[in-house]
């Protein structure tokens, strides 16, 4: 991530590189607040990203940058979340493997039964955040604890923008403080400085920025009336009727923390992790296979009668291989005796991340137009230029990364980006690297989740199936973080100076 290249473009103005966020921002306000809503994510957005890209190729054009340069950068930006993508299916086959083995019902199973409604979301927040600390991936978190602490909270009758607030909040935590995470050590090599040091002096704002989430969602919880969930115990007895549920399930989920700890590639991790879910729902769920299988066959012959057609169907390695396969790539549902359990045991497989996959697309388009004119190397100098304090040079570090979220959609260009830039301004004013790569971590990497079209948020509200928009405001710690470091530069603490030779 440290080789991202930042092209310059001497001829661009700042309201040239502008004029595509402008346009990009009204037309996507338009499209979402006037016509489609909700619904804004299931195609149109994604047309809208590459009607930004034309308006910055148009500016381009006009500042003479070739086609082909254009086109080489976006090349370089859809390299840059291959990773990303090829992590998406593997979520997708591992939510399907995990959901007919009974990996996620056994962890709402037991997770009803620990988590009082009382203390839910809190307890969401430090769970989320131990697995992510653990992990170092706010990825992985989501797309196993996060999962099934969305299903409970939907059991609970809890608000899901509250719960997923909840588990992005834990999770960035996480992602943010631990040695294994891909940010924390991409931050210090950007800003020139000495990963555990970072690591040390960033928790001087994050640690009260988790406080005050936890606080603030304590209070949260009293506001969650769960006189209408549905009972407890007709809901324990429908999965229990539906799964063989068991403490042995908890293995793979324990496998694949373990193989992320030993800093195994989350690929290969979550690769092992679903394919251990299918071996795991040959032996504990041969019913559940069978049943998909059948399905499979009545939906390819209108003239089969299910029941018939399951009464035939045996156990052996062609059926195992057809419904564990169904399962992690065209997805699947296991029907329970309690109808609010149906959309809650449902999983789209590989197939449901494609549309997750094509906002990721087509937001890197827009993104490597925009860093292929000289706009993003533009906006960035000039919030430099605007640094005539140490808070100033705060600010803009803040602000740049803010916009390198939005206009680059990738977390990594908000790091690399403002750090490669703003380094010698820091350097110059006395302050040690830490104070840049800290601002990094708080602005760049754990706001990325708050726009929908940034790689993070389009995965965290694909994983979740919850919308940037419903959990926006309780991702507390996510938009507090950047509001924290502001907090320490205004009124000078912990603003650590350059120790000279």
């Amino acid at each position: 991530m440290a080789d991202y290249s930042i092209q310059e473009n001497k001829e661009l103005n700042i309201w040239e590189a502008l004029i595509p966020v402008f346009a990009l921002v009204i037309m996507l306000a338009y499209n979402v607040l006037f016509v489609f809503g909700d619904n804004a994510l299931s195609g149109s957005n994604q047309f809208i990203l590459l009607l930004g890209a034309a308006v910055a190729a148009i500016v381009g054009f006009r500042n003479k940058v070739s086609y082909k340069t254009m086109i080489d950068e976006v090349g370089e930006n859809l390299k840059s979340t291959t990773g990303a993508i090829i992590i998406l299916l593997f979520v997708g086959a591992l939510a399907g493997s995990w959901l007919i083995s009974g990996i996620i019902p056994a962890m709402i199973y037991y997770g009803l039964q620990i988590l009082h409604p009382s203390v839910f979301l809190p307890a969401t927040v430090v769970i989320a955040a131990v697995i992510s600390l653990a992990t170092g991936s706010s990825w992985t978190t989501s797309a196993t604890v996060g999962i099934a602490l969305i299903g409970i909270g939907k059991v609970m009758g809890m608000n899901l923008g509250m719960v997923a607030g909840a588990v992005l909040s834990g999770a960035y935590f996480g992602d943010k403080m631990s040695p294994l995470s891909d940010t924390t050590n991409l931050a210090p090599a950007m800003a020139g400085g000495e990963l555990f040091s970072h690591i040390r002096y960033m928790a001087y704002t994050t640690v009260p920025s988790i406080l005050v989430t936890i606080v603030a969602f304590i209070f949260l919880n009293f506001t969650q009336d769960t006189s209408n969930a549905v009972d407890t115990s007709e809901m324990l007895t429908a999965i229990d009727a539906s799964f063989n549920i068991s403490g042995w399930l908890f293995i793979v989920p324990i496998v694949v923390i373990v193989l992320i700890v030993r800093k195994t590639k989350p690929i290969i991790a979550l690769l092992i992790g679903t394919l251990l879910g299918a071996i795991f729902a040959v032996i504990f769920q041969p019913q559940i296979i069978l049943n998909i299988v059948a399905t499979a066959m009545v939906s390819a012959d209108s003239d089969l009668v299910k029941s018939e057609v399951l009464a035939s169907l045996g156990l052996n390695f062609k059926t195992a291989y057809q419904g564990t396969m169904i399962a992690m790539t065209e997805g699947t549902s296991v029907e329970t005796a309690n109808t609010k359990l149906n959309d809650l045991f449902s999983a789209g497989g590989m197939s449901g991340m494609l549309g997750t996959i094509w906002l990721i697309i087509c937001a890197m388009v827009f993104g490597g137009v925009m860093d292929a004119i000289g706009a993003l190397d533009r906006i960035s100098r000039t919030l430099l230029s605007m640094a005539k304090s140490v808070f100033g040079l705060f600010a803009s570090t803040v602000a740049s990364c803010l916009a390198l979220n939005v206009t680059a959609s990738d977390q990594y260009l908000a790091i690399v980006v403002p750090g490669k830039m703003f380094a010698k301004a820091y350097e110059d004013r006395g302050l040690a690297p830490e104070n840049l790569s800290r601002t990094l971590e708080d602005a760049g990497t754990v706001t990325s989740v708050l726009i929908p079209w940034n790689t993070c948020g389009a995965y965290q509200s694909g994983v979740l199936n919850v919308s940037v928009a419903d959990y926006f405001f309780y991702a507390i710690f996510n938009w507090l973080s950047p509001i924290m470091t502001l907090i320490f530069a205004a009124f000078s603490i912990k603003i650590k100076q350059l120790v000279k030779a």
